[in-house]
């Protein structure tokens, strides 16, 4: 899972000010002022290195609208629009972009098939309630957390009373000029 999230673990509406409302959000496009060029690698590394894209039906229809129509001489934006993409939604039908799948009643079990028979790794981007039930469901191998140098002070959270992962070992962390900590953590079972 690659995800956006503030000091105080706020992930709402990271990229305008308009994309999620939700609850009186009016912080909306934290994100844009500190991405820089190592910000920007990554997500193009993380992205482009994908076998397959899991969204959320809200970040699909953001990305829908966008990522089609890019130039393809970048290899993440290539990348994006020739791989398998999953979304889960209840209300999703026809989905325009090319090779997406819409999962059906129950995407706890679907993803996990998707994970056994995928060639490559399977990247989460954004979603807030795709994520909680991959936490529930104890379905993320891998948190790659773009940890943003602001306090929101509200907002929805990435990880709340019902969404904690068991058990985290960091093994990689990466400063960017910006200030924006790149830190991947890796689940471990208890025990």
């Amino acid at each position: 899972m690659v995800n956006f999230v503030s000091l105080d673990g706020v992930m709402q509406s990271v990229l305008s000010a308009d994309e999620d409302r939700d609850g009186g959000f009016d912080h909306g496009g934290w994100v844009l002022p500190h991405v820089d060029e190592a910000v920007e690698r990554f997500m193009s590394e993380a992205t482009a290195g994908a076998g397959a894209l899991l969204l959320g039906r809200r970040t699909y229809e953001i990305f829908a609208t966008t990522w089609p129509y890019a130039h393809m001489n970048d290899p993440a934006m290539a990348a994006m629009n020739a791989m398998p993409k999953y979304v889960a939604s209840r209300t999703l039908r026809d989905p325009g972009w090319a090779n997406t799948t819409v999962l059906g009643a129950d995407p706890a079990a679907e993803i996990g098939r998707i994970k056994a028979a995928s060639e490559g790794e399977t990247v989460v981007l954004g979603g807030g309630g795709l994520l909680g039930t991959l936490i529930e469901a104890d379905l993320v191998d891998e948190y790659r957390l773009l940890v943003f140098p602001l306090v929101l002070g509200s907002g929805k959270r990435l990880f709340t009373d019902r969404r904690s992962p068991r058990g985290l070992r960091l093994t990689a962390t990466e400063p960017t000029p910006s200030g924006v900590l790149i830190n991947t953590y890796r689940c471990r079972a208890e025990g």
